[in-house]
């Protein structure tokens, strides 16, 4: 519940953080205009030893680290000249075989983002961002003296760094690195045994969005 509040001021405070860092009259923001404020995109995902922390209700634990690939698409919308929200879905999972166990997981992650950014020249946009969601975690065990087949819904957040790169009046490429937790899974199975697997991963993403006009 503490991350979770420190989480939720942290997204709160960002706008007025923003406003209070730079100075409007050097950062004017013309809301006459017609502006390509909105955006969709996509994004791939490198996962990094994207980490599986399993432990069952005898003490035993392991901890998977599997390099995998996982895909997602965006929507957000440039609220100020250094504010943007975004609406994130992505997939991403997990296969290893240890100690004669059989481990599956598959992720779907909904998150929304908020953005501190800053840009230069109209090409380059440095920024660091912030988000918090629900995932949804789908995971087998199979095992001689255990097995299960579980799934769940829990609170997934992330911190995200990187940078746009405007290729022209209409497309960016993106770069980055993201540190996410998608919450834990619980195994139980009809014997009353259980287990917990906590996932994490540090990932680095490209993605490439198109911004169109809102009038």
């Amino acid at each position: 519940m503490k991350k979770l509040t420190a989480i939720l001021l942290c997204l709160i405070s960002i706008p007025a953080f923003a406003d209070d860092w730079y100075n409007e009259e050097n950062y004017s923001y013309n809301t006459t205009s017609i502006k390509r404020d909105t955006y969709a995109g996509i994004r791939l995902h490198l996962n990094k030893h994207i980490a599986f922390g399993y432990e069952e209700f005898d003490g035993w634990n392991t901890t998977l680290k599997d390099d995998d690939i996982g895909i997602g698409i965006n929507i957000g919308n440039r609220l100020t000249n250094h504010v943007k929200i975004e609406f994130e879905t992505s997939y991403t999972g997990g296969k290893e075989r240890k100690y004669n166990t059989d481990f599956n997981f598959n992720i779907w992650s909904n998150m929304l983002n908020m953005y501190l950014y800053q840009q230069f020249d109209g090409a380059v946009e440095p920024y660091v961002g912030i988000g918090l969601g629900i995932a949804g975690i789908w995971g087998d065990v199979e095992k001689t003296s255990f097995s299960s087949s579980d799934s769940t819904a829990d609170l997934s957040w992330a911190f995200m760094i990187g940078i746009n790169f405007a290729l022209n009046d209409r497309i960016d490429l993106n770069l980055g690195a993201k540190y996410q937790n998608y919450g834990d899974l619980e195994h139980k199975n009809n014997t009353g045994a259980y287990a917990t697997t906590e996932v994490d991963a540090t990932e680095i993403y490209i993605g490439a969005t198109y911004k169109f006009s809102i009038k």
